[in-house]
């Protein structure tokens, strides 16, 4: 197929219709359970999945779970709960800040950034960038914490140790909304879903056993632009199809280009489409308005997070072969 904007156009009805006769075949006949636990966090995927799943199950087999935490936007749990409303499903709301400050979460992440700006206090909004513009430079990827200081923006650079210490605090969250999941997928025998699109599962961009831990992912195959159309398409409310993609895991708002892939998401999933059906990046740059050096950049930022971020993807290490269960497969 000759490469252009429109190449992630597709019949929408058709596609949802084929991915409500999947998801339902893999609930209830598959993983045999009763229905599907879905957290709803307000943004467009778990929208869409949301949606999709009311489609395949109807919306009395669909429990959705708000799962704030001290950090998080209201605007999240005000979009996420009239989501809920307009599918009919049931659906409830766990802040887990208590759970996260009993685990060291806030107060590991807060040692971090103080590291680096030690006059830093737990009620001043933050986030975490990555530097600039990446796609007129190779520079290593380098990473900052902004903080709002009297209602200025204050950059400082973190340290390799704060940086992670700051990712292995905040990845306590997905873990613990993980949790919680199965706590009704278990109670109610459903299914728990994931909710990546192309983009975060081809790029690595979830925690392992938190976000990425699930027993179906209905949308690891459409690329942001067509979970948005799809949801749309479903009937998601304006409030989340008119939301831009923010991570809401920092009091600073934060985009996912700020911290992770290397462009917005409308120009990552064309160059991305390009790149898996093995298109030049001579032929994306005329289509697309960039230099072919800038799209190889994109070319190999993808390359990089696909190595780097490899061993989320894998099963357990084992030392030796357990023969008995090596072919199984849920069928």
């Amino acid at each position: 197929m000759k490469f252009s904007k429109q190449v992630l156009e597709l019949d929408w009805e058709a596609k949802a219709a084929s991915l409500s006769a999947g998801l339902k075949e893999a609930v209830l006949k598959k993983l045999r359970k009763r229905g599907l636990v879905v957290a709803v966090s307000g943004g467009i995927d778990s929208a869409c999945v949301a949606a999709l799943a009311v489609r395949a199950l109807g919306p009395d087999r669909v429990f959705g779970i708000l799962l704030p935490e001290r950090d998080s936007s209201g605007l999240s749990s005000k979009l996420g709960r009239e989501l809920c409303e307009k599918l009919g499903i049931q659906h409830t709301l766990h802040d887990i800040a208590p759970v996260l400050d009993a685990a060291g979460c806030y107060s590991q992440r807060d040692a971090a950034v103080r590291s680096v700006f030690p006059d830093f206090q737990p009620d001043m909004k933050w986030k975490i960038v990555m530097h600039g513009d990446r796609l007129n430079t190779d520079a290593l990827n380098v990473f900052y914490v902004v903080v709002q200081v009297d209602g200025q923006e204050q950059r400082f650079r973190l340290t390799p140790q704060a940086y992670v210490q700051i990712v292995a605090a905040t990845n306590f969250k997905q873990r613990v909304r993980k949790m919680m999941e199965y706590f009704h997928a278990d109670r109610l025998n459903f299914a728990a879903s994931g909710t990546p699109n192309r983009l975060e599962y081809d790029q690595g961009f979830f925690v392992k056993l938190g976000d990425g831990a699930a027993d179906v992912k209905p949308i690891a195959s459409l690329y942001k632009t067509q979970t948005y159309k799809l949801a749309r398409h479903l009937g998601v409310i304006d409030g989340i199809l008119n939301r831009e993609p923010t991570t809401d895991t920092f009091s600073l708002e934060q985009s996912q280009e700020d911290f992770y892939f290397s462009v917005h998401y409308s120009q990552l999933d064309l160059i991305l489409w390009a790149k898996n059906h093995g298109v030049t990046p001579e032929d994306v740059s005329a289509e697309m308005g960039l230099t072919p050096q800038q799209v190889q950049r994109v070319f190999d930022d993808i390359d990089q997070k696909r190595r780097t971020t490899a061993y989320l993807h894998a099963q357990p290490l084992l030392l030796e072969e357990v023969s008995e269960l090596k072919p199984f497969r849920i069928a």
